[in-house]
């Protein structure tokens, strides 16, 4: 196959390896081609021919987690993001690999409804005994990684929770009003999340719309090369929040998409006009609560705090102060410092999926490196490493959304 990645987007990297200690594959690997630099240098020659795409090459680009974190890192201003995101719909058309799997992973979790009636059934199966069988029988052990994957990712879910939705909220006197992303995995198995948002914002004097026609923002499939894909959820969302003022994120990636929707329909002429003003408008919950002026009252939570810096919202978005500034809001919350506190957690996406087994040595080393700091709950401001976290994490402390802890405050209640 053809090979294409901008040759000037390619030579910007000077080699320099700032980057490989800010490389999760590479710190676990310490496999050079598991680098960003170790990936441009293959990006260069299959470009040049030199190198088959197929094979080693998409082997090192596939196990990308596309967190980012090089990026803050080079001095040089590498565009690795750029980089990677032309490397991967190549890579998706041309090299054949695990299709059948990442069909039905891709014809699930972007849809609501599916996703939805796939959340029962895992109901039914932690509610019937079916999870305590299948592990204590060591059937879990036998099935594939990838499958175990899934099974150790699925969440509590409360059954009135996958059956109502997040509600539009009003507030008293002069309001500004917002418009909330519900997402779609997000709605089904993070309402409770979504709901605090708006409780949260509604408290702080914002009126909540919550847009109907909305979906999938497109992340899932951007970030694993579905570029056509991603764009006509893209033209959907922009469609749904036509008229409205700030968009409100409570999801790193779909947030970090979401700014990049002027980029990623900059060639269409009937939306590239229309997603450049709609990416200006949307905000993560985290900047928005931090440009209010506290208004509810916070209750105090004497809680020792481990914050998780999501990739997506740290090195995409560039926001680090706002979460840690919402968080000191709440009387008696102490933010305990984290060792490695800017790894990745191995969530990215559908990652932990598609690459399971780098996936765990990165969630067992950042679940080690949180329990280290001895928290009583540990907060993160995106989904996947909420998911993560969790399954890693065990029994140990508890693991919510920011905008969850600061609900608990305003609503004086504890974790």
């Amino acid at each position: 196959m053809a090979f294409d990645v901008d040759r000037a987007l390619l030579d910007e990297c000077v080699h320099c390896g700032f980057c490989l200690p800010t490389c999760p594959t590479y710190v676990v690997t310490g496999d050079e081609a598991e680098s960003p630099r170790g990936r441009i240098y293959l990006m260069d020659l299959a470009t040049r021919g030199e190198a088959p795409v197929a094979g080693p090459v998409a082997a090192h680009l596939d196990s990308c987690l596309g967190c980012l974190a090089c990026v803050p890192a080079c001095p040089s201003g590498v565009k690795y993001g750029a980089l990677i995101e032309s490397a991967r719909p190549q890579l998706d058309r041309e090299v054949p690999r695990d299709r059948l799997f990442r069909a039905a992973v891709f014809a699930l979790f972007p849809y609501p409804g599916r996703l939805r009636a796939a959340a029962l059934l895992g109901v039914l199966y932690q509610r019937l005994g079916l999870r305590w069988l299948t592990r204590r029988s060591g059937l879990l052990d036998r099935l594939p990684a990838r499958v175990r994957a899934l099974e150790g990712l699925l969440p509590p879910v409360r059954m009135k929770d996958l059956l109502s939705r997040t509600k539009a909220t009003e507030t008293a006197g002069p309001a500004r009003t917002v418009a909330l992303l519900t997402g779609c995995a997000q709605r089904v198995f993070f309402k409770p999340v979504n709901d605090a948002t708006a409780r949260v914002l509604a408290a702080e004097g914002c009126r909540v719309a919550v847009p109907k026609g909305q979906g999938c923002c497109g992340a899932l499939s951007l970030h694993t090369g579905r570029d056509e894909e991603a764009r006509a959820f893209a033209r959907r969302t922009v469609d749904a929040f036509e008229g409205y003022g700030t968009v409100v994120v409570n999801v790193a990636g779909c947030g970090s998409v979401l700014k990049e929707y002027g980029e990623l329909l900059r060639d269409d002429p009937r939306y590239a006009e229309r997603a450049a003003a709609f990416a200006a408008r949307v905000r993560d919950v985290s900047e928005v609560l931090a440009g209010l002026e506290p208004v509810a009252r916070r209750h105090p939570l004497p809680l020792r705090v481990a914050y998780h810096d999501a990739c997506h919202l740290a090195n995409a978005q560039g926001i680090t102060r706002e979460p840690r500034d919402v968080l000191r809001t709440i009387p008696g919350v102490e933010l305990v410092e984290v060792p490695e506190e800017k790894l990745c957690c191995g969530s990215a996406g559908v990652y932990n999926l598609l690459q399971p087994d780098t996936a765990e040595r990165l969630g067992r080393r950042k679940a080690e490196n949180l329990a280290s700091a001895r928290p009583d709950v540990i907060v993160t401001g995106n989904a996947g490493c909420l998911l993560q976290i969790r399954r890693y994490a065990g029994d140990g402390p508890l693991v919510m959304h920011p905008v969850e802890l600061l609900d608990l405050s305003i609503r004086q209640t504890g974790p």
